[in-house]
C-alpha cells in the first residue's frame, strides 16, 4: 500500500514563499514529484525528480521560482516555492510513479497524497 501524506501549504501573500514536504511509507519510488489541481480545472504538472535526485523537471511556470528535491533516506521529496502568485493557488498534490519517465500526464503516476491546499492572496 502506497501512502503519501503532504504538508507545509498555507495562507500567503504574493511574494511569499512556501515549503511543501511529502513523505511516502510502503516502497520507494523511481520518480516522485508534484501536480497542482485548481477548482474546476484539470490537474496540471508541476515538478518531478527521479531517485538519484540528478534529474528534475519544472513546468514552464514555475521555472526560476521553485525547486524539487527529494530525501531518499526518509523517502520524501519536497517542493520550494518562492515569489508565489495568486495563479499559484491550488490543491497540491504529492505523487510518485514506478516508472523513470513519467512524463507529465498525470496517468503516468501511481500514487497520490490527499493534497494541500496553498492559497496566495494579491
Amino acid at each position: 500500500q502506497v501512502l503519501l501524506v503532504e504538508s507545509g501549504g498555507g495562507l500567503v501573500q504574493a511574494g511569499d514563499s512556501l515549503r511543501l514536504s511529502c513523505v511516502a511509507s510502503g516502497r520507494t519510488f523511481s520518480t516522485m514529484g508534484w501536480f497542482r489541481q485548481a477548482p474546476g480545472k484539470e490537474r496540471e504538472f508541476v515538478a518531478r525528480i527521479t531517485w538519484s535526485g540528478s534529474d528534475v523537471y519544472y513546468a514552464d511556470f514555475v521555472k526560476g521560482r521553485f525547486t524539487i528535491s527529494r530525501d531518499n533516506d526518509k523517502n520524501a521529496v519536497y517542493l520550494q516555492m518562492n515569489d508565489l502568485k495568486p495563479d499559484d493557488t491550488a490543491v497540491y498534490f504529492c505523487t510518485s510513479s514506478s516508472r523513470m519517465m513519467p512524463g507529465t500526464d498525470p496517468q503516468r503516476y501511481d500514487g497520490w497524497g490527499q493534497g494541500t491546499q496553498v492559497t496566495v492572496s494579491s
